[in-house]
């Protein structure tokens, strides 16, 4: 039997790579983050994903970050999926997608610490521990490093430009603080920053040396003096413009002329200053029965240190507790949909169709804290006045100083007016004290007082700011005023519409 030549591989039929790209960088950790093994254990319900050589090194699989990347390419760039096809090839479901031209490897960390965290659902009602809500979940700590690698195949009779643009934007998304990695992103985990890039260009087409040195050293980690350097980081420690790291990552990657990609952050942000009045108390996985005590606030690694801390979590459940109790102050019919809207569907709820949280949270230290404290209650017999037997228990929350400070920071990506409407509101229930944080809220703890805000309004292009500031118990307001209290005014227009609809 004859076999066709045109039945084997030939050179006419391949890809025809003219170049690679390859683009390494470290990922650092700025706040704890969850890589899940997708399984339960006895110890957690929700275990690592680890190195199966080390399991004290993490596993960052190349998936959970390609995919984190393609979303962000899509929010950013008001779903332009030209842009995010051309880098990653057809999504699921496409039958006739393209190959994505982009490989990133696994990234496997260097040895880390473990966190274990405690996660309730709070009951909106009563702001107490769901029944059978409560899980324990691990975590990375913050400042655990990943050495990420990514390569990128332009070919020869292609337009390889929305690609080069494309993975520029990728990469700005890592270092401005946008794109987070992991479990819970939402209420604070996963926070990352790359403050270098190393590039190198392999030009397989046009230099025998190139193809030569890939094919020697291709997979070998990049050498500094055999790529280019890309800093993102100013010598303050914050990152460079945006369209600033895009034309230096594509004069990197060989494509000055390439124009860098707008990016469109539409986003509500409140930075706002408390302090501490009295103590607050969040548990933590550090009481010991044994030999501490039995209750101790939460704490996480910082900096090499154990520091006290609010978690993400706790703000947004305090929060979005406190926006249902508002809404259903004015119109019980509608209430529900704008908190689910914003953050999030109630997971117990099967009918409702999920989706992220458009509100985020951030982890925040507690500065300057008093946390060696302890403090021995007792639990009293509700009929006869005297001491529950065996209700004696000794607690470690974190108590105020004249100068403990909380820096909370709530962001809304894609804000509609009435909820940032709802945000104000919440703020000024922060500021006032009438909303605390944490546990053992009964007998006064978690309240805070506002010392100032910073709110930052990104509508597309344009930008707005506001500093809210309290000095010797006067308020001041700098920024419009009157945008303010359009977005109070937008919130009870929405209620009021949704109202009106129900009684006809």
């Amino acid at each position: 039997m004859t076999v066709s030549n045109e039945a084997f591989w030939h050179p006419s039929k391949s890809r025809q790579i003219a170049e690679r790209i390859v683009v390494e960088g470290e990922l650092v950790l700025l706040s704890p983050a969850h890589f899940g093994a997708g399984d339960s254990s006895d110890d957690t319900n929700l275990p690592l994903l680890r190195d199966s050589f080390d399991p004290t090194c993490p596993l960052l699989t190349g998936s959970s970050l390609a995919g984190a990347l393609r979303a962000y390419l899509r929010r950013v760039t008001n779903s332009n999926h030209a842009l995010d096809v051309a880098l990653f090839g057809g999504a699921k479901g496409d039958e006739d997608g393209e190959q994505s031209p982009l490989i990133v490897d696994d990234a496997i960390g260097a040895p880390a610490e473990v966190e274990l965290r405690d996660g309730v659902k709070l009951d909106p009602h009563t702001r107490t521990a769901a029944d059978q809500a409560l899980f324990s979940i691990e975590t990375w700590a913050a400042g655990a490093r990943f050495p990420l690698r990514f390569e990128l195949l332009l070919f020869k009779h292609k337009d390889n430009t929305p690609a080069l643009q494309a993975l520029a934007a990728a990469l700005t998304g890592l270092t401005n603080g946008e794109i987070a990695i992991g479990k819970r992103k939402q209420r604070g985990y996963g926070a990352v920053r790359v403050s270098c890039w190393r590039v190198r260009r392999y030009r397989l087409a046009d230099s025998a040396d190139d193809l030569i040195a890939w094919l020697r050293e291709g997979n070998a980690p990049l050498r500094p003096d055999h790529s280019t350097q890309v800093c993102t980081m100013t010598d303050q420690g914050q990152p460079h413009p945006d369209d600033s790291i895009m034309r230096d990552l594509l004069r990197a990657f060989g494509a000055q002329d390439v124009c860098p990609v707008t990016l469109v952050h539409a986003s509500f942000e409140m930075r706002a200053t408390f302090a501490l009045c009295g103590s607050i108390m969040i548990r933590g996985n550090t009481g010991r029965d044994d030999v501490g005590p039995d209750l101790v606030h939460l704490h996480a690694r910082r900096d090499g240190a154990w520091r006290p801390i609010l978690s993400g979590t706790s703000l947004a459940g305090a929060l979005r507790s406190r926006a249902l109790r508002i809404l259903n102050t004015f119109n019980p019919n509608r209430a529900r949909q704008i908190v689910d809207d914003l953050f999030g569907p109630d997971l117990q709820d099967r009918t409702a169709k999920p989706h992220a949280s458009r509100l985020i949270t951030a982890e925040c230290e507690i500065d300057n804290a008093i946390t060696d404290l302890i403090q021995s209650r007792i639990r009293i017999d509700r009929f006869t006045g005297g001491v529950v037997e065996g209700a004696l228990f000794d607690e470690q929350p974190a108590f105020a100083r004249q100068d403990t400070r909380l820096t909370l920071t709530v962001r809304i990506r894609d804000p509609k007016a009435h909820e940032i409407g709802v945000l104000l509101l919440l703020l000024k229930d922060l500021w006032t004290g009438d909303l605390p944080l944490g546990g053992e809220i009964g007998i006064g703890r978690g309240r805070l007082q506002g010392i100032a805000a910073d709110l930052v309004h990104r509508d597309g292009q344009r930008t707005h700011e506001w500093r809210i500031e309290q000095t010797d118990n006067r308020l001041t307001l700098s920024g419009d005023r009157a945008q303010l209290e359009g977005f109070v005014a937008a919130l009870h227009e929405s209620l009021a519409a949704q109202e009106a609809s129900h009684a006809a």
